[in-house]
């Protein structure tokens, strides 16, 4: 699996042919937007900062999209969406926790969180968390209760989405892993994440 990262709350992961974008940036938010064909499309939030699917088609590949709470399956994909108040831009929304398994490692997606307290029933509903995705970014959720947001989950591998160096350098700092550095694309294979407890990768957004 190739993992790219763009900015906000937008990643992109590669399995075969098969492409998955989550939360997309759209036209009308002040982030840079990213045009390329998917075949599924998360939306954690309906926010121009991360429902911009109008992005995703291209050519004959146009994006199954999923924008809120249930379970579905596409592509023998199944993804498992889980809702949770949350506060953005100072009004009280819904956000969607997704829950998926992807070439054979179990994916979370926090989404944009206010709280980094989850209730008994949704930890009883997402089971091993190979890779987690958290924003960093100290808007909704301070960089420090980010990394608190992780800890129930005890992933093998921690990937935070961040809006500027301030806040990634916050995060890294509550997750002791100061001396981590950016790369471009990561690909993983289940086996590389033997080992690993709550380590912190960081993406350079393209």
């Amino acid at each position: 699996m190739i993992i790219t990262y763009f900015g906000l709350e937008f990643f992109k992961l590669q399995f075969g042919n098969l492409t998955l974008a989550i939360n997309p940036i759209g036209k009308s938010s002040k982030g840079k937007s990213s045009h390329f064909g998917a075949d599924i499309a998360l939306v954690s939030l309906d926010h121009p900062d991360f429902n911009g699917v109008e992005h995703l088609s291209h050519g004959d590949r146009s994006p199954f999209i999923i924008s809120g709470p249930g379970e579905y399956e596409i592509k023998e994909i199944v993804v498992k969406g889980y809702p949770i108040k949350t506060t953005y831009e100072g009004k009280e929304r819904w956000n969607t926790v997704y829950y998926l398994t992807l070439d054979g490692m179990n994916v979370c997606f926090l989404g944009i969180l206010d709280s980094p307290v989850f209730s008994e029933k949704l930890l009883e509903h997402i089971g091993e968390v190979d890779i987690l995705f958290v924003s960093a970014s100290g808007i909704a959720l301070s960089s420090g209760d980010a990394h608190k947001a992780t800890l129930p989950f005890e992933p093998s591998l921690v990937i935070p989405a961040y809006s500027d160096p301030s806040s990634l350098k916050k995060f890294l700092h509550e997750a002791g892993a100061e001396d981590v550095k950016p790369v471009d694309k990561y690909t993983v294979k289940k086996k590389d994440l033997e080992g690993k407890e709550g380590d912190v990768l960081v993406l350079k957004a393209m």
